[in-house]
C-alpha cells in the first residue's frame, strides 16, 4: 500500500511519477536514455542489468517488470532470465555479459565496492569503456529506482502476467 496519496492507483513507479509530474518526466527521460539510447549493450542486456540489480535490492515491481522486459528484448527468454536472477555465476550468459552483471552487483553494494579487478575482469571478458560506463550507470540509476519504488511503497501487484504484459509494453514504447 502506498504511503503516500496517489493521483491514480497504477502499479509501480508510474502511480509514483504522477506526483510530482515535472521530476517524473526527468526520471522518465533517463530510463529511456539508459535503457534505449545508443549504447554496445543490446536493449536486452540493459534491462537484465535492471532487472539483476532490482532483484538483489529485492524490489519485486522493478524485478518482475524489467525481468519481463529483459525476456522479451532477448527473444521471450525467460529461462535466461530466470538464471540470472538466481545465480549470475551459473547462468547461460557469456562472459562479458556475466562480467558486467557481476559489476553492477558490486555497484548495488556500493559505488565504493567496485575495485580496479571487477573492472578489468569486465575488460578481459571482452567489455569496452562504454559499456563498463553504462553498465554502472545504469546499476546506479536502478538502486536509486529501487529505493523510490519501495520506499513510497508502490503498488506492487502479485500477478506473473501482469509483468508480462508492463515488460511486453516497455519493449514495444519504451519509459516515455
Amino acid at each position: 500500500m502506498p504511503h503516500i496519496a496517489l493521483p491514480a492507483p497504477i502499479p509501480g513507479i508510474r502511480g509514483l511519477l504522477g506526483v510530482k509530474p515535472a521530476s517524473g518526466r526527468l526520471l522518465s527521460e533517463l530510463a529511456e536514455q539508459l535503457l534505449r539510447g545508443e549504447s554496445p549493450l543490446s536493449v536486452g542486456e540493459r534491462e537484465l542489468i535492471a532487472s539483476y540489480v532490482s532483484v538483489r535490492n529485492e524490489t519485486r515491481f522493478c524485478t518482475g517488470a524489467h525481468g519481463a522486459a529483459a525476456a522479451h528484448a532477448l527473444g521471450g527468454d525467460f529461462a535466461l532470465v530466470e538464471a540470472v536472477h538466481r545465480d549470475v555465476a551459473s547462468a547461460p550468459v557469456d562472459e562479458r555479459l556475466r562480467a558486467l552483471l557481476m559489476l553492477a552487483g558490486q555497484v548495488q553494494i556500493g559505488g565504493l565496492a567496485v575495485t580496479a579487478a571487477d573492472v578489468e575482469r569486465a575488460r578481459a571478458a571482452g567489455a569496452d569503456d562504454e559499456s563498463i560506463h553504462d553498465t554502472v550507470l545504469i546499476a546506479a540509476a536502478f538502486a536509486m529506482y529501487n529505493r523510490f519504488v519501495d520506499g513510497l511503497g508502490a503498488i506492487t501487484p502479485e500477478d506473473p502476467a501482469l509483468y508480462d504484459e508492463i515488460g511486453g509494453a516497455l519493449v514495444a514504447k519504451g519509459y516515455l
